[in-house]
């Protein structure tokens, strides 16, 4: 029993991240914008997280660099998609690259070549009073840290947002029919823009998770592919708050099983199956999903008639 709620707890904390980018891409794609430059936002963002959190002893002001960082990513994202009608799937995919590159040189301008691998203390775990001594649940949902706390707050709000106020209205409304937003006389180009920051803020967040909440260190590789899972839980999910957060702890317990596995020191399989186990999935349920209900206009890029 200690083993199985071992396993889920780590699994609702490997969820946190994949949950927070995909809620990101719920709000942007909502309104036809595919943030495709989901990994290079992930990747900025563990970046920003460690060296603010290193240099100023302070995770929450890693975490506060992190979502600039990914914003100012998304920024640059939404002015080249947005305003200069630039197509969406070859911007991200470009400036996901030129982040890397990014990442890789400025670390080692401000680090230096590293012989050992610089470290932060990662994010403590927060008891919940009383919710936390139930049995079984209480240190699985009850026992985490406050940016898991977080983010399962703001799946009611975003769903609630999205489809019971007028803000969520125009950003539906912004994907299924823009040139109906346009003729009411909303600016859809900065509804767009706007969502595609809010994105970026929350991706930044969930790729600083990796390195101050997870390893407390930051490498190159650190994000392996996983903005690209968080952008297909959005999918999976049909563009829904609630959709984000069944495969986001789907995809957090097949992590939390890869790990666990490793962990034991199976000699029989290759530790690199477990590893890809995430991977594998997000391929074989987006090809067995059927029912996929995108925005009529996700992807499209808005150009306003003269």
């Amino acid at each position: 029993m200690n083993n199985i709620t071992s396993l889920l707890a780590r699994a609702f904390f490997m969820s946190t991240p994949l949950i927070l980018g995909a809620l990101g891409e719920v709000i942007a794609e909502r309104t036809g914008m595919m943030v495709t430059a989901v990994e290079g936002i992930f990747l900025i963002g563990a970046w920003g997280g460690f060296i603010g959190a290193y240099i100023s002893g302070n995770l929450y002001l890693g975490f506060l660099l992190a979502m600039v960082c990914g914003l100012m990513v998304a920024l640059l994202y939404a002015l080249t998609t947005v305003y200069m009608n630039q197509h969406q799937i070859v911007m991200g995919t470009a400036i996901s690259i030129l982040v890397t590159g990014f990442c890789t040189f400025f670390y080692r301008v401000i680090f230096g070549i590293q012989t050992t691998p610089l470290k932060v203390e990662v994010l403590s775990t927060i008891q919940i009073p009383v919710l936390s001594q139930i049995p079984f649940i209480g240190k699985i949902l009850f026992s985490q840290n406050i940016i898991t706390y977080l983010a399962y707050l703001l799946i009611p709000i975003i769903l609630f947002v999205m489809n019971h106020t007028a803000l969520g209205l125009t950003l539906r409304s912004c994907g299924e029919n823009p040139e109906a937003v346009d003729t009411a006389g909303i600016d859809i180009l900065k509804i767009r823009f706007a969502a595609v920051a809010v994105a970026g803020c929350l991706g930044g967040i969930a790729g600083a998770y990796y390195s101050l909440c997870n390893v407390g260190m930051y490498t190159s590789e650190i994000i392996s592919g996983r903005g690209w899972i968080a952008f297909g839980i959005c999918f999976l999910g049909n563009w829904n708050p609630v959709g984000a957060l069944i495969f986001g702890t789907v995809f957090g317990v097949s992590e939390a099983i890869g790990v666990y596995v490793k962990s034991l020191g199976v000699s029989t399989m290759p530790s690199e199956l477990f590893s890809a186990l995430p991977y594998v999935l997000v391929i074989v349920l987006t090809v067995c999903r059927k029912d996929l209900r995108a925005p009529n206009k996700l992807g499209q890029n808005y150009v306003k008639e003269n």
